[in-house]
């Protein structure tokens, strides 16, 4: 991989649909994205196999469950959660006002990287073709 800097500015998108990745910068071990979600948004029950990643609200509330939809943690602006490879969660927009939260991954290069459902994907996530954290 091409070993130069990356400069990236964000600035939430205006989209029909009810969620929305936009990649900042990418790296062959390192992923950098904004999600901007509205309500209806949540995604499903899920794990990855080889990405560790951390989320950081940057505007509106966020709710992370584990299995059996235990709630693991609601956040705020500028509160964050440091999700393992392999952990199973899923998360929905928990404010009136779109959550838009920062993703950073970073890959276990000896592990295969896949998601894994353990839940039915979300309408949304089947009509969009989307199949992303």
């Amino acid at each position: 991989m091409e070993k130069e800097a990356q400069i990236f500015k964000y600035e939430r998108p205006e989209f029909g649909g009810v969620k929305k990745s936009i990649q900042l910068c990418k790296s062959d071990i390192l992923r950098g994205l904004v999600q901007v979600v509205k309500k209806g948004g949540e995604n499903n029950l899920h794990t990855h196999t080889g990405d560790d990643a951390f989320w950081l609200v940057l505007s509106g509330a966020v709710r992370f469950y584990g299995e059996g939809d235990k709630l693991i943690a609601e956040l705020k602006k500028l509160e964050g959660i440091m999700i393992p490879r392999g952990f199973m969660y899923w998360f929905e927009s928990a404010s009136e006002e779109p959550l838009e939260i920062l993703r950073v991954s970073a890959r276990d290069q000896s592990t295969e990287n896949k998601r894994i459902n353990y839940t039915p994907l979300k309408p949304w996530q089947l009509e969009s073709r989307v199949d992303r954290a």
